[in-house]
């Protein structure tokens, strides 16, 4: 998760920032989860971490596409090679 937050900082446009947060979110969020279920050993708990984290898997890349979407259809302009960072 400290690698979304270093390309937060580091990446020059919203749609790079957002690839880079949003990938690594949901892996964090997962490894996360899926060592509170190692934790936990296997219980009916373990099984609704797994709903959450499978929930996470579709919510989390749902949520990054729209937000890009949404950001291209109204003009926010592609970062290209030589131009200066936002």
């Amino acid at each position: 998760m400290i690698t979304g937050t270093v390309g937060l900082l580091k990446f020059p446009d919203f749609y790079t920032r957002l690839h880079a947060t949003g990938k690594c979110d949901t892996l964090g969020q997962i490894l996360i989860i899926l060592g509170c279920m190692i934790y936990e050993g296997f219980t009916f708990i373990t099984i609704k971490l797994l709903l959450v984290s499978a929930f996470y898997l579709f919510a989390g890349p749902t949520g990054t596409h729209a937000l890009m979407k949404a950001a291209y259809n109204t003009g926010l302009p592609v970062w290209k090679k030589g131009d200066k960072r936002a």
